[in-house]
């Protein structure tokens, strides 16, 4: 089921995006047309509660309330009709071979097992391959490997695997004392899996690393990291399985310090190495995400202003885009392209970077939107305001991402818009283009963004206005203006700038090494590899002395902060950040005691 397209040229149709909503369920050609596409008769009625693409884009299945459905897209053939009136969940395998469905969990009245929900069946032969007990939605679906020779499900916390679609033999389980999740990774052999185990009794959280299917003996992880603070984890393999990225957060922040939460980022490499990152600005992780190249990856953190930084391999920070209304990060399919936004409680702006150059592109805005999707072409986004989300103001756009929109749809005031999606297609498929700064022609006209004015109350109304600023913005660190010199940096002058930090960073690091505890908070541009060990003195007085400066120091260190946002202090807290200088000397000679 592929489309006959070279690798190197573009399809000759448009991509499709499909609308699912109160008008019912349809397919749009992508740009440039924006016509409804015949090649899918739309489906109207309310009763359409979840649709599906294959990996390849080439089969499309959907419940209409009564049946599950599944067509050829390439020719508009109908392969198979299940029934299967109470489906809320559908999915392909990689290769097309297996098309899984999950419906609700139920158990008979009197107290009997309920009949299993999860079925697999042959899109081939649209025989049910085999029929498990699923009670939960959250992780419903089977995991494949991108050739299907092995298959996993979580199975009373051990994951069970089955090889070459034969599901009635369990080939292999992993089995420790009670796994929580797992990721099985992308990319050809061999088959890695990243499996998370919560903390117990006081026992650390862990996610470890092993390789299909040396799952036994005391060495035979490839890596492992505990940690405390997890009450859930994300992780995240990069495209060539050479690392994971793992999120881990907790639901309350015990200090009170973010509603969100709290939040710590793990890095973890298939050799074995991992390290905590040092993130430069405290507060919630709001995204992370690797580029498609596997090299670098994009953290959006912080209190905001949010600040985003992509760091490398080593988690060093390779370039700092400064502080924005931003909560998440977007790599186009071919990884040249990132859009930072801000979306949810914040007004939707976007920022569209060209990664190569560390160059501005655009910064269009997309208010009131739930949903943003980079089309498979690498040039195209696909923005959309969706309910329960939001119930007013529903419909999609769709952009170029030098910011212009090039078609625009919405719902009318009584309707709704429920889901909208690019048809997928396989990586290679379209070829990189050449970034353009110029925006894009396009008919549709542009709206000016409505900017909400501040409040200001009756006294203030007829006065002059004040500019006092809440945050204290930070630009991209190109575009920081040197000591007597305002212009940005360039890109020559940026490696310089790099260097000389990471030799700065490469001495503190040496520094550290002979006396750790002296290592200061990390600078923006010089984020350290590893955590650093406590060092001891050997004398507990000391030792004791030391923490209780130390404990001083950030104390004055918070009141610093507090003050530069502009907060009154009180007399003796002024007074504490005038000993700071006697505390460092004090600490220094204790240091050096050592």
């Amino acid at each position: 089921h592929a489309f006959s397209v070279a690798q190197d040229s573009a399809p000759l149709t448009p991509v499709l995006f499909k609308v699912r909503g109160s008008e019912g369920l349809y397919m749009v050609n992508g740009p440039p047309h924006f016509t409804e596409s015949a090649l899918f008769p739309r489906e109207s009625g309310k009763n359409c509660k979840v649709y599906t693409f294959s990996k390849d884009g080439t089969l499309f299945a959907w419940g209409n309330g009564e049946k599950i459905n599944v067509i050829n897209v390439t020719n508009k053939g109908l392969l198979h009709s299940f029934d299967l009136p109470k489906a809320v969940c559908l999915e392909f395998s990689p290769k097309n071979t297996i098309l899984a469905t999950w419906q609700p969990y139920t158990t008979s009245k009197d107290g009997t097992a309920g009949i299993p929900n999860l079925q697999l069946y042959d899109v081939k032969t649209g025989t049910c391959l085999k029929s498990f007990i699923q009670k939960k939605m959250q992780n419903w679906c089977p995991s494949w490997s991108e050739d299907e020779s092995i298959c996993a499900r979580n199975v009373n916390n051990e994951v069970h695997f089955f090889e070459n679609n034969n599901f009635n033999t369990i080939a292999n389980k992993l089995h420790l004392q009670k796994i929580n999740d797992f990721v099985l990774s992308p990319g050809p052999q061999p088959y890695k899996v990243a499996v998370y185990v919560p903390g117990s009794k006081g026992a650390p959280s862990f996610v470890r690393l092993y390789q299909y299917p040396n799952f036994d003996g005391p060495h035979a992880a490839l890596a492992n990291k505990s940690f405390f603070k997890a009450d859930k984890v994300t992780m995240l393999w990069n495209k060539k399985a050479t690392a994971v990225l793992v999120i881990a957060s907790t639901d309350v922040d015990k200090t009170g310090a973010s509603y969100y939460g709290e939040q710590t980022l793990h890095y973890i490499a298939a050799n074995g190495e991992s390290a905590v990152m040092q993130l430069p600005k405290n507060g919630p992780i709001y995204d992370v995400v690797w580029n498609s190249s596997s090299t670098e990856f994009c953290a959006v953190y912080g209190f905001m202003p949010a600040k985003a930084t992509i760091f490398n391999l080593k988690c060093d920070p390779v370039f700092d885009f400064g502080t924005g209304p931003r909560n998440a990060a977007y790599y186009s399919p071919h990884g040249h392209i990132l859009v930072l936004a801000g979306f949810g409680n914040l007004r939707g702006q976007m920022e569209v970077w060209d990664v190569k150059n560390y160059k501005l592109i655009s910064k269009p805005v997309a208010s009131d939107s739930t949903y943003f999707a980079w089309c498979p072409d690498g040039e195209h986004i696909l923005t959309a305001t969706c309910a329960p989300r939001l119930r007013v103001n529903n419909g999609y756009k769709i952009w170029h991402y030098t910011g212009s929109v090039l078609h625009k749809y919405d719902v009318p005031s009584n309707g709704e818009l429920w889901q909208v999606s690019w048809q997928p297609f396989l990586d290679g498929i379209f070829p990189v283009k050449t970034i353009t700064y110029q925006a894009v022609r396009s008919d549709v006209p542009s709206e000016e963004p409505k900017v909400a004015t501040a409040y200001r109350p009756p006294a203030l109304r007829n006065k002059p206005v004040t500019n006092s600023k809440l945050h204290e913005e930070e630009p991209p660190q190109n575009m920081k203006p040197q000591a007597g010199n305002d212009k940005p940096l360039s890109k020559t002058a940026l490696k310089n700038q790099r260097k000389h930090e990471a030799k700065k960073a490469a001495k503190q690091e040496a520094r550290n090494e002979k006396s750790p505890d002296l290592a200061p908070t990390p600078a923006p541009q010089s984020t350290p590899r590893n955590t650093v060990s406590q060092s001891t003195s050997g004398d507990p007085e000391i030792d004791k002395k030391i923490k209780n400066l130390k404990k001083k120091l950030k104390a004055i260190e918070q009141l610093k902060e507090q003050a530069a946002a502009g907060k009154q202090l009180e007399k003796n807290q002024l007074e504490k950040i005038q000993k700071e200088k006697a505390l460092l000397q004090e600490l220094e000679d204790l240091e050096l005691g050592i």
